[in-house]
């Protein structure tokens, strides 16, 4: 590739005007241009996918915090309900189910992440978060709460201290009324099944490719000596379990899990105007175009593979984007101008690589 950048006396005194600015500017855009790995990257498989039913479960409750230094709900109905029903459940008579007020309590859900495999007596952190007028969760106690999964079952009990955590230099708070209770559930059920027995698998790729998917199969068969695994789709591989692994699931998920795939994509450009960032692969080529940008003019050959940025640069020979980016910002191109340009040849058919935008 030749790169040559000639100046114009015609458009020169412009540029000069503005020389400071667009400087940075042009050096700002060029310090966050990135390409992503080749496709020919190797990759283990277990960063590129997943075991179907291997997976985090969403738990979720409703609590109540109490202990707060007068700054609970107001006037919330719900709240004062909970505290007469707490209160019945206590032994405490509640005339004429009066409804209790006190802004030293605040009605909250809780939340949490069931991991995979877990068992009865590990410990989970729960997310608590204020669902009334509540002005602060500082110094409150999280009374006991069952989480639930979407099953309806009661998987854990939370209780405890509520940290919201603070800036810093101490002396604010980030979000005075969402907080955190560390290791304050307990898991009271197991999840169901035998993971060891299993007899055959589904992985799941994160990023569905036909190509991926093709090679993913032919490594572990090739890794396992026969024919155990088939690509169901672009982003679905079952395995069967052969004999001399049954029962030892776990060791050939172990053994597969660390194997190396090389991982093919389609090809993209991520363009953000707002913050300038352009992210692209390393070989994205420009069709045959011809294209006007304010006093710029983009042309691309066919014959010489050639891009010619006209009284100022040419690129030649096996053109890519990252060449015309480089040459752009060269130029001082500000990142809306770059947005329109790419926007325009991905319209025409030039840009071989889809186009995002942020």
């Amino acid at each position: 590739m030749r790169l040559i950048l000639v100046k114009s006396t015609s458009i020169e005194s412009k540029f000069r005007i503005n020389f400071l600015e667009t400087v940075a500017k042009s050096l700002f855009f060029l310090a966050v241009i990135c390409f992503v790995s080749t496709p020919s990257e190797a990759s283990r498989l277990k960063d590129i996918a997943t075991v179907k039913g291997v997976r985090e479960n969403i738990l979720i409750g409703y609590g109540i915090v109490v202990g707060l230094k007068g700054t609970g709900d107001s006037s919330t109905d719900i709240t004062g309900q909970s505290l007469s029903r707490l209160f019945s459940k206590l032994g405490l008579d509640i005339q004429n189910n009066v409804n209790v007020k006190s802004k030293n309590a605040a009605a909250v859900i809780v939340t949490a992440k069931l991991p995979p495999f877990a068992r009865v007596g590990s410990s989970l952190d729960v997310t608590v978060s204020s669902i009334g007028d509540a002005g602060s969760l500082e110094g409150g106690v999280l009374l006991v709460t069952p989480l639930r999964a979407g099953d309806q079952s009661v998987y854990a009990v939370a209780q405890g201290p509520v940290s919201i955590g603070s800036i810093a230099d101490g002396s604010t708070k980030n979000f005075p009324t969402v907080g955190r209770v560390v290791s304050g559930a307990t898991i009271e059920k197991d999840l169901d099944g035998n993971f060891s027995a299993k007899k055959n698998f589904r992985l799941a790729l994160h990023h569905p490719d036909f190509t991926t998917a093709a090679r993913v199969s032919s490594v572990i068969n090739g890794e396992l000596g026969g024919k155990f695994a088939s690509a169901r789709d672009s982003g679905t591989i079952d395995i069967v379990v052969p004999f001399h692994y049954e029962g030892n699931s776990v060791e050939l998920l172990a053994l597969l899990e660390n194997i190396n795939v090389n991982v093919d994509s389609r090809a993209k450009v991520v363009l953000n105007e707002r913050t300038g960032t352009v992210v692209m692969g390393e070989h994205i080529h420009i069709a045959p175009v011809a294209l006007a940008q304010g006093d710029l003019a983009i042309e691309v050959k066919g014959d010489s593979k050639k891009i010619k940025l006209e009284h100022f640069a040419e690129i030649r020979s096996g053109a890519t984007v990252s060449d015309l980016v480089r040459a752009l910002n060269t130029l001082g191109v500000q990142p809306k101008d770059l947005t329109a340009i790419f926007q325009t040849l991905k319209s025409v058919g030039a840009l071989e690589a889809d186009l995002e935008m942020m």
